[in-house]
This record gives structure tokens, C-alpha cells and sequence, in this order.
């Protein structure tokens, strides 16, 4: 193994690293790998949730390539989800680059509902109220930013998206104003 040289709290220190010191240094400072059962299960999961995408996209409607209906470009998503996650329980079994399953594999989990959150509140009150406490969830207690950036970035990103999809495009999508 490659000796590591002790580094103080100054970030400059670590710019005195090689390139093999810094890799050396990564690779103690790793989570622990996932087992070929953890492997297996992330597989499972991403199979799930595609099945039910593509039963969900079926459901909308597809439509043809000339006149797409609703469905069509999730049904395509969700057979890529699908196929993926067939390949990965297949040949990913024996991965050793998968993280062990900690506390902070709950992260995905908690985007995963606040976004569905988000959809269904959405047709009731519109996109605004909903998109700004998902970004401040997501950046304050997902991302770990700080009040001033999550306040500020979160109101920029829902104006954003008001000027885009309301007033340029003219969407239908649902929104208060």
C-alpha cells in the first residue's frame, strides 16, 4: 500500500497529495461493499418499479411514433429501467464497486416519495408551492446546503420554471398564477 501523508484540516494539504496517495486515501475512507444479496435486491427494486412503470405507460396510452400518446415516452424509459435492471441482476451479482446499504440509502427513498408528493398535490394547487418545498427539501435536508442557498436557489429554480414552461411555452400545466 501506498503511504499517505497525515493531512491537517487545510485543504491546501491535500492539493500536495499524488494522484496514488488520493486514491489510496479514498479507498480507506470507502463505505463498506455490498454483498451479492444487496446486489440482487437493488436489482429487484429498479425491476419492480419498472414493471410498474411500463404496466402504468400501457395504461396512458402509447400511441404510434407519428401521433405519441401520453405513455409512449415513459413505456420507452420504463423498458430501459426494465432491461437494466435484468442486466444487473444478472451480470452485476458479483459487483465489488456496490455500496453496503447504511442510513444514507434512505436518501433515494425520501426523493423518490417527496417527488410523488409532489405529482399528486400538483393538479390541486398547482406546480409552485409544490416544486419550492421540493427544493428545499431536497437541498436543505437531502443536499445539506445551507438556509440562504436553499431559500434562494429553490425560489430561482420555481421562476425559472414558471417563465419557462407558463409564460414561454404556454403549457397546461397546472400552476396558481
Amino acid at each position: 500500500m501506498i503511504p499517505v501523508k497525515e493531512t491537517s484540516a487545510d485543504p491546501v494539504a491535500e492539493d500536495d497529495l499524488t494522484p496514488e496517495q488520493l486514491a489510496a486515501q479514498w479507498e480507506d475512507e470507502k463505505p463498506p461493499a455490498a454483498g451479492p444479496l444487496a446486489n440482487a435486491a437493488s436489482s429487484l427494486v429498479v425491476l419492480g418499479v419498472g414493471i410498474a412503470a411500463v404496466i402504468l405507460s400501457v395504461a396512458m396510452g402509447l400511441g404510434t411514433p407519428s401521433a405519441p400518446q401520453p405513455g409512449l415516452w415513459p413505456f420507452i424509459i420504463s423498458c430501459v429501467m426494465v432491461a437494466l435492471g435484468l442486466f444487473q441482476l444478472i451480470a452485476g451479482r458479483h459487483n465489488r464497486d456496490a455500496e453496503k446499504f447504511t442510513r444514507m440509502s434512505i436518501s433515494p427513498l425520501t426523493g423518490l416519495v417527496t417527488l410523488a408528493a409532489m405529482v399528486a398535490v400538483m393538479p390541486l394547487i398547482g406546480f409552485e408551492l409544490p416544486a419550492l418545498v421540493l427544493c428545499i427539501i431536497w437541498m436543505r435536508f437531502l443536499g445539506g446546503e445551507t438556509w440562504r442557498s436553499t431559500v434562494l436557489i429553490s425560489a430561482i429554480v420555481v421562476a425559472a420554471f414558471y417563465g419557462i414552461f407558463v409564460l414561454a411555452l404556454g403549457t397546461s400545466i397546472p400552476h396558481l398564477f
